[in-house]
């Protein structure tokens, strides 16, 4: 009985971990991917850092990466910013795998 309460236990070791990583690699990717958009939108320095900061806090606003990307787009569609759709999730993707990489070897 004990053997299957260890497993058990394991498995639940293992979810939170997984769901921390999770966390840690979104809010990385969503920082490098506000200083990406900051610098399409011609900031840099203190108003870059402002911005990928305002992209971080966006992610709360729903499950996913919607209102993230939902954020860029419009910022870039106010500001005449030519990138695509699929440019934007692309970069966005590339950079989770990054922020996964950075934390992994941490």
């Amino acid at each position: 009985m004990s053997n299957m309460k260890d497993r058990e236990e394991g498995f639940e070791r293992k979810f939170v971990f997984d769901e921390e990583l999770r966390f840690k690699a979104n809010a990385r990717r969503n920082k490098a991917l506000g200083l990406w958009a900051a610098e399409k939108l011609g900031k840099s320095g203190a108003d870059a850092d402002a911005y990928a900061k305002e992209v971080v806090v966006s992610d709360i606003e729903e499950a996913g990466d919607h209102d993230v990307f939902r954020k860029i787009r419009a910022d870039f569609d106010k500001a005449g910013v030519d990138q695509s759709d699929h440019q934007i999730r692309r970069t966005m993707d590339e950079l989770m795998a990054q922020a996964i990489d950075q934390i992994k070897n941490t």
